[in-house]
């Protein structure tokens, strides 16, 4: 059970960027949760997520060498969910449609979060240097947070210059 919830149903178990391949594999299941119930619903995802998954990466890790091995991608889940907030608040407090998932916003998130997630700039670095469970969650809950301010910052941008 654990090593399903710390892999995403296998999807950390890809040969290759598994990390990236949680991260997008996490938009689309944002993009349903948002759909099926808006922002509400991907706040309300993400807040089980994140203890669920700290209990999965323990159990996985447990007696491990490695705390944080490539497979487990459910921190790339919570941490690609909280960078969408913005765009899914966004259109749920504009009373936008419920499927509508405008591309700039998404893509803008799923890079921004990779970049954070990878290049692990200040408290992202901070907390991946921590270790254990609590290290492999919180490094991408804060690259999803700054990932997020970014978001934020160039919606509010780009709706300025466009009169919205």
């Amino acid at each position: 059970m654990t090593g399903l919830i710390a892999t995403v149903f296998g999807v950390g178990r890809i040969g290759f960027a598994p990390g990236t391949f949680g991260s997008a594999v996490a938009v689309l299941l944002a993009w349903g949760l948002h759909g099926l119930g808006g922002f509400p619903l991907l706040l309300a995802a993400t807040v089980v997520v994140i203890p669920l998954g700290w209990w999965a990466v323990r159990e996985e890790t447990r007696g491990a060498e490695n705390d944080d091995p490539s497979e487990i991608v459910i921190d790339e889940v919570a941490g690609q969910w909280i960078a969408l907030f913005p765009l899914s608040a966004g259109l749920w407090f504009a009373g936008a449609p419920a499927w509508l998932f405008p591309y700039p916003g998404w893509i803008g998130a799923f890079l921004l979060f990779r970049l954070f997630d990878i290049w692990k700039p200040g408290p992202v670095g901070w907390a991946d240097r921590k270790g254990g469970p609590w290290g492999v969650m919180v490094d991408d809950l804060i690259a999803g947070a700054m990932a997020a301010v970014v978001v934020a910052l160039a919606a509010a941008i780009a709706h300025a210059g466009m009169g919205a």
